[in-house]
């Protein structure tokens, strides 16, 4: 079974990425902004590891505060990054990321630099095509990365074997993405594609028994929240 570290990439739970330590490996969910190499490597150490146990990263989308700083971190790590083929112009800095808000606080947040930041340009190592799966195990972690589109076109979650899922931001939760009040409550986060195509894919993960979704903005998320949040999606 993997252990699950959250890393504060901003204060406040507004934005997170998030180690899976297993047994023969340590995986890392999302790199966070361009420049979050020390936090990670804060977490690593409070943890007793370094950037050499880092045996996968894993992207699970395109936006800045989850791929801006990628790069960087492969060639500290030397680990391969994970991705899907829908987001590699973006990842390969070849079309400008559109966004659509999903309300007010997507509206403001559309308002300041984070989205609009750029960061280095970069290829992944394992592109995921379609609706094929990748399994984690060879890299110490029990655990199945799949396509989950919705979020944007190449958006992907690992599904993991203690009915958890690492679900990037196929759901947010609490006030203003994240803070300190109802971090339980799911909302949608700043900016969605597709909310059919979430509904469908929250409500799969759900139907297949997983009990706790971790996302990057706010959570975790009980199954009985997110199909709330799911059904109400349109």
């Amino acid at each position: 079974m993997s252990r699950i570290v959250r890393i504060p990439i901003l204060p406040l739970k507004i934005s997170n990425a998030h180690l899976l330590i297993g047994n023969g490996g340590c995986v890392l969910i999302d790199a966070g902004l361009p420049g979050s190499a020390p936090k990670v490597e804060r977490a690593l150490l409070k943890n007793g590891l370094s950037f050499r146990d880092i045996t996968a990263i894993v992207v699970t989308h395109a936006h800045v505060d989850h791929a801006g700083c990628a790069a960087e971190l492969r060639e500290k790590t030397r680990a391969p990054i994970i991705a899907h083929e829908a987001d590699l112009p973006y990842y390969k800095r070849e079309k400008q990321m559109q966004f659509c808000p999903t309300g007010w606080a997507g509206r403001l947040f559309f308002k300041t630099p984070i989205p609009h930041e750029s960061y280095a340009a970069f290829e992944p190592d394992v592109l995921l095509h379609d609706e094929e799966t990748f399994d984690l195990s060879p890299y110490g972690v029990t655990g199945t990365v799949t396509h989950t589109p919705g979020h944007t076109k190449g958006s992907i979650s690992v599904e993991l074997g203690n009915r958890e899922a690492m679900v990037g931001d196929l759901l947010a939760s609490g006030i203003f993405i994240g803070g300190l009040l109802r971090t339980g409550h799911a909302i949608r986060p700043p900016f969605e594609d597709d909310p059919a195509a979430v509904r469908k894919e929250l409500l799969r993960l759900v139907g297949l028994g997983f009990e706790r979704f971790h996302v990057g903005h706010g959570g975790p998320v009980e199954a009985h929240e997110v199909r709330r949040h799911a059904e109400r999606l349109i």
